[in-house]
């Protein structure tokens, strides 16, 4: 949204929480802006995100009433299972290992979402809607107490795992030990520590146990990147089965995999077993990986080749020829994704027991904030947004977007490269030809990001100003399937993080996005951090240490007025920003993607939290 409209729909949002306006007019009015209904849902929604009712908590406790929440299944009721035939999706970054609970790329979450499936997920109203489980929880129906420390999940009867094995309470227990199993070295384990305890009451209910109130109760069990439930009967077998369930998960989910050639290509046929008999509609699904965005694009929208195309971050001008040359679909639906440079407060070119990035080791310039706020000032967001991002994917200086109650009034860009090299001169950074030096060092960097057209034409737009400050700057592209891994032994990783700078995007996976802002978070005995010692499974890839945003984000975990959580994330993203921890570049979409004109894009149910396949069950073509 533009600035104007930003400052509306803030002013309508303030006029709620008030009391001035209704709910319904608050929609309306909401609407006539232009946002879309999964931003205005998320201010709107209980539990899933809330104006906090008078007294505080009560917002989060009751809320209406989400019985009607479903996911978006138009025109599945009197389909015929497989009778679809295949479905080709091309997924310009291919997936390395499809255990989300292990895994550090949406590529990844993407191929295992056709196969493993939360409890719960989120529909595209951002609603939370039931999916193993009979209804979501609440104080109204008994599945969550008045403290928020207690929740109750009722699974849904004859659900089985796709080979057979029904799906009980027990797998929930398993899954949350498996996760919290520091040998498994699961991206997971920090989204599950608030809970004390996972018990199964019986095959079909499972009592959750947090040791403080928590308003985010929902989140470890919620969505299609951290809710994934795991099978204890093919797991428990140990560290051999683990590997190969990296490979060929056993899900709940529509899908099984038939084949899986890792960066490349999986197959997929229907799941004979899944719980509703006239689903899925496509008998089998090829998913094809590599190549890029713009490729992809051509593939679906113009020759017809797949019939689905993932992430087309893909200049406006070669989109709109491909749309109006071909028979295909182009669908943007507005997020809480944002384009970024992350900063290493690290040195990537010293050595440490084994690792460079060390967190005792930190960078020898990039920890100077005059240095940051220089970098900041010389990055031409607005040229980067007119140019390589569709309309409504605007520039940013937030890290936190798309969440209305969480949109910082108190930030903002500019492009100013006078002001840029004063800074540097400031830090006693002085021209030796056409490089800044300082004590003999020169003001070198690289810069790395995954292979695609518009991050190169992002890093060409950077360097072009960062060099007339005299900053010397190397461009490093990296194979997505390479660049977004989570293997250990990959030292291209965004995890390892071995260069000064990357970019890539990132964003909110919920309505209280503390899963998000943990990416910055230290943890006890700097636990989150990315190093060896946790085979770089920490969130905390920057190296970023700061005592006063730990504190805010140990509060805001445990705070149970979202309007009161509301002020604290915003305080997040301002320390983020001011502080130049990263450079916010665009709000980018949800999801920008291809479909072919047969295919039903009404039944994605795309939102800003989810992983785009998350609705595969309900996907069919045009009636």
């Amino acid at each position: 949204m533009v600035e104007i409209q930003q400052n509306k729909f803030r002013a309508l949002f303030e006029g709620l929480k008030a009391g001035d306006i209704s709910r319904r007019q608050f929609i309306q009015r909401s609407a006539a802006l232009g946002v879309s209904m999964s931003v205005i849902a998320v201010v709107l929604q209980a539990p899933s995100a809330a104006v906090a009712a008078p007294g505080g908590a009560a917002g989060v406790k009751g809320g209406r009433k989400q019985d009607a929440a479903a996911a978006p299944s138009g025109g599945t009721e009197s389909q015929t299972r497989g009778e679809g035939g295949e479905l080709r999706i091309i997924q310009h970054q291919a997936p390395t290992v499809l255990n989300p609970h292990v895994s550090t790329g949406t590529k990844d979450y993407l191929a295992a979402s056709l196969v493993l499936e939360p409890m719960m997920n989120y529909n595209q109203e951002a609603q939370i809607v039931p999916t193993l489980v009979t209804e979501v929880p609440s104080v109204e129906n008994g599945g969550l107490n008045e403290e928020l420390t207690e929740v109750t999940y009722h699974l849904k009867e004859g659900v089985t795992w796709s080979d057979g094995e029904p799906f009980t309470a027990d797998d929930l227990v398993f899954t949350w030990e498996w996760i919290m199993n520091e040998e498994n070295a699961s991206v997971s384990a920090k989204i599950y520590e608030p809970i004390t305890s996972v018990e199964a009451v019986d095959d079909l209910t499972v009592k959750v146990t947090y040791a403080e109130p928590n308003a985010n109760w929902f989140e470890p069990h919620t969505g299609t990147i951290y809710g994934p439930v795991l099978p204890r009967h093919i797991l428990e077998a140990g560290e051999d089965a683990a590997s190969a369930f990296r490979s060929n998960p056993i899900g709940t989910g529509p899908f099984k995999v038939d084949s899986f050639v890792e960066n490349d290509q999986v197959i997929y046929s229907m799941n004979e077993n899944f719980r509703d008999a006239n689903k899925p509609f496509f008998n089998a699904i090829n998913l094809k990986g590599g190549g890029d965005a713009a490729s992809a694009a051509r593939a679906v929208l113009q020759t017809g080749d797949f019939d689905l195309g993932w992430n087309l971050q893909v200049e406006p001008a070669v989109l709109n020829n491909l749309v109006e040359g071909g028979d295909g679909q182009l669908v943007v639906q507005p997020g809480a994704n944002v384009e970024r440079i992350n900063i290493n407060f690290s040195d990537p070119n010293q050595e440490v027991d084994g690792q460079r990035s060390h967190f005792g080791t930190p960078h020898p310039f990039l920890t100077d904030l005059k240095v940051r706020q220089a970098l900041n000032l010389a990055c031409d967001r607005a040229t980067i947004a007119r140019e390589f991002y569709v309309e409504g994917e605007e520039p940013t200086a937030n890290v936190l977007e798309g969440i209305p109650a969480m949109d910082s009034p108190n930030t903002s860009w500019e492009f100013n490269l006078e002001q840029a090299a004063a800074l540097l001169d400031e830090a006693g950074w002085t021209m030796d030809g056409d490089t800044r030096t300082k004590d003999g060092m020169e003001l070198s960097m690289t810069y790395a990001t995954s292979i695609n057209p518009v991050r190169q034409k992002t890093q060409a737009v950077i360097k072009a100003a960062w060099e007339q400050l005299g900053i010397k700057l190397q461009l490093q592209q990296v194979d997505a399937g390479i660049f977004f891994d989570s293997s250990a032994g990959n030292e291209q990783t965004i995890g390892h993080f071995y260069t000064d700078i990357n970019m890539f995007t990132n964003g909110a996976s919920g309505p209280f996005p503390a899963a998000y802002m943990i990416e910055w978070y230290l943890g006890p005995d700097d636990s989150n951090v990315s190093q060896k010692e946790n085979d770089w499974s920490g969130q905390n890839r920057a190296r970023y240490s700061n005592p006063e945003y730990d504190a805010l984000f140990e509060e805001v975990r445990l705070e149970t007025d979202l309007e009161r959580a509301a002020e604290l994330f915003i305080q997040l993203n301002d320390i983020l920003i001011n502080d130049v921890v990263l450079i916010p570049l665009v709000n980018r979409a949800a999801d920008v993607y291809g479909a072919v004109s047969t295919f039903n894009v009404e039944n994605v149910g795309a939102n800003s939290f989810e992983v785009m396949y998350w609705n595969a069950a309900n996907w069919n073509n045009i009636q």
